[in-house]
């Protein structure tokens, strides 16, 4: 019989693409990981994925078998949740995956609100892109994920909305648009903007989010990391898109740039997203306003200064 072992190191494969870095998210050794792979393709008959000395491919049968994987991983983890309710009244670790571009921004003033409701649970925090963070929750991975919409998500995944984000023009100080406080779309027509590497949810909001203009990307560069852009426009390289959360945090504070609001943007919505067959529903959700209020903390700043 198949064992829930052996799927869970389908499903990491089937996310990473990657021996090693399957058997990492698995906490083996590559040669537990491979021999278990292996043996459950001799006992199902079927070639789950395509090896070679630099890549593995999935087989289209390997790709189904991990999508089916995932829904019996996270029926499972339900399962037990269920079984571990009754026994704590209450969950004892939460697992939180969160985007780059939120997390680092939104978690610190967050976290410690939580910690102090609930003392005796354990938060674990992954960062993660968004498709990563979502097959994490699907398989039972992750129990609870931060995450921007619009993103096309699954029907088995609940969301809280907890705010929407919007954006600040990030230029160098000698840009000209630098001596304005607030601008509009028409103002970035035809300007070239540095954004995040291909991934990253941000990049693709970042080009939709001004109704009407095909804003465009500067593909010279592309950025790791919310740091990384900032640094950029500072040396003259360019200007970006910054969310309004990341500023509110002090993203660009101590750097020489200009930052001017981008009125009538549209903005991303920062969810919370749970799988629907969770026995900790209201958890979550007093979890979500937490987090609403770690946000509102840091308009009440803005609003004062």
């Amino acid at each position: 019989m198949t064992t829930l072992r052996q799927m869970r190191f389908l499903v990491a494969l089937a996310e990473t693409e990657n021996f090693s870095r399957a058997a990492e998210l698995c906490n083996v050794t590559q040669s537990t990981l491979s021999t278990g792979l292996k043996e459950m393709e001799a006992r199902l008959g079927v070639k789950v994925a395509e090896r070679s000395t630099h890549s593995v491919l999935m087989t289209p049968v390997g790709q189904t078998l991990a999508d089916r994987a995932r829904d019996i991983l996270a029926c499972v983890a339900d399962f037990e949740a269920v079984a571990q309710a009754e026994l704590s009244a209450g969950m004892t670790r939460l697992r939180l995956g969160a985007i780059p571009t939120v997390g680092p921004f939104l978690l610190p003033r967050a976290v410690p609100r939580l910690r102090a409701a609930r003392p005796d649970m354990k938060i674990f925090i992954r960062e993660e892109l968004t498709d990563a963070l979502v097959a994490g929750l699907l398989d039972g991975r992750l129990d609870l994920i931060l995450i921007a919409l619009p993103h096309d998500l699954p029907p088995q995944l609940q969301t809280e909305l907890l705010f929407e984000d919007g954006y600040s023009l990030a230029t160098p100080r000698a840009h000209p648009l630098a001596n304005l406080s607030r601008i509009d779309g028409s103002d970035l027509a035809g300007r070239e903007l540095l954004l995040l590497e291909r991934g990253h949810c941000l990049q693709k909001h970042a080009l939709s989010s001004v109704p009407g203009v095909a804003l465009e990307e500067d593909a010279s560069f592309a950025a790791t990391s919310l740091p990384t852009l900032v640094s950029m426009v500072e040396e003259g390289l360019g200007i970006t898109l910054l969310p309004d959360l990341a500023t509110d945090a002090g993203l660009a504070a101590g750097h020489d740039l200009h930052l001017s609001e981008l009125a009538g943007a549209n903005p991303r919505r920062v969810v919370l997203a749970w799988r629907q067959s969770t026995a900790h529903a209201d958890l979550f959700r007093e979890i979500a306003e937490t987090l609403r209020r770690a946000r509102a903390r840091y308009l009440d700043k803005r609003a004062a200064s």
